[in-house]
């Protein structure tokens, strides 16, 4: 990965969780250009000089530049897409599907061209079938492009736990797997307050309760809305994926990945523990499941592959 004088991070569409992806990465100094990019005339320009003028109040070096033109992206080393249709309440992330899987087929031509080394970070929902058709438009090895989903669902069941036993937030470590979508597997087991399982400090039937409030997580915001979705956990989480990556810091991270056998599963993207380095993905950590969690899997693999079908019919893969 090239040194941070020479990185270039581009986060594709100029929406909520785009224009935080930005901030969030031109804070962290993670490349020396953060490009943000959208269709819209004049939106993504009007974002990048306004976070360029907080420079110096926030003091990161970073230089964002705002743009319509793809050739602007060329050479990027991290690509974070975000373009698409929000959900609105009622929606499923599955009745996106056809709008934005052609959004991701358009971005893949240019990433493919301009920056063929890049590592793409897909936050576009629905998030699997969506990372399924921009590998698949893409043609890169299955280790450069990732799904955020784990982060984000995990992320959520932390603060939930948190809320429920009164912990300090940093101290809770919690675990989803699987499809980013009312299939996706909390890990309870895997759950703990600084080492200790939270299943010894809360009712079984409460952790229940916010094992399903996890899975209908990005629902409950829709619908609290009404005119949009979450942006701020889900920036949050693809930039500290970028993080980890641009910074070979190698955190394991529950994210979507195309499996090759883990898991018994073969072919399909979904959310398992991966170590994130300078070429991506690292690999895969397989954890010992439950009889429940492995059938979970399963159908949360079912879901994914219908969506990817329906790709297929539309044409787009």
């Amino acid at each position: 990965m090239a040194s941070i004088q020479s990185r270039k991070v581009t986060v594709v569409g100029a929406g909520f969780v785009g224009s935080t992806c930005a901030q969030l990465a031109a804070f962290k100094n993670l490349a020396s250009e953060v490009v943000l990019i959208d269709v819209l005339e004049g939106r993504p320009q009007g974002i990048a000089l306004d976070l360029n003028q907080s420079a110096a109040v926030e003091g990161f070096q970073a230089r964002v530049i705002g743009t319509n033109d793809p050739a602007d992206t060329a050479d990027s080393d991290v690509v974070i897409m975000t373009a698409g249709r929000p959900r609105k309440p009622g929606m499923s992330r599955s009745d996106l599907l056809e709008v934005n899987g052609r959004i991701v087929a358009t971005v893949a031509e240019y990433v493919r061209r301009l920056s063929p080394e890049a590592i793409v970070i897909v936050v576009t929902n629905p998030l699997d079938s969506m990372v399924s058709l921009m590998r698949h438009c893409l043609g890169f090895p299955a280790r450069r492009v990732i799904g955020m989903a784990g982060v984000l669902d995990s992320s959520r069941f932390c603060w939930f736990i948190r809320e429920e036993t009164g912990a300090a937030v940093q101290d809770v470590n919690a675990m989803v797997l699987g499809a980013h979508g009312d299939s996706m597997v909390p890990m309870p087991n895997y759950c703990t307050v600084n080492g200790v399982q939270v299943a010894d400090l809360v009712k079984a039937d409460r952790m229940d309760a916010m094992a399903d409030r996890t899975r209908h997580g990005g629902a409950e915001i829709v619908g609290l809305l009404k005119t949009g979705s979450a942006w701020y956990a889900p920036a949050s989480s693809a930039v500290a994926m970028a993080e980890s990556i641009l910074n070979d810091a190698r955190r394991l991270m529950p994210c979507a990945c195309l499996m090759n056998g883990e898991f018994g599963f073969e072919g399909v993207y979904m959310g398992v523990p991966a170590i994130l380095g300078t070429e991506g993905v690292q690999r895969i950590v397989e954890v010992p499941l439950t009889a429940e969690a492995r059938a979970q899997l399963q159908k949360t693999a079912g879901a994914v592959q219908n969506d990817v079908e329906a790709l297929r019919d539309l044409g787009l893969m």
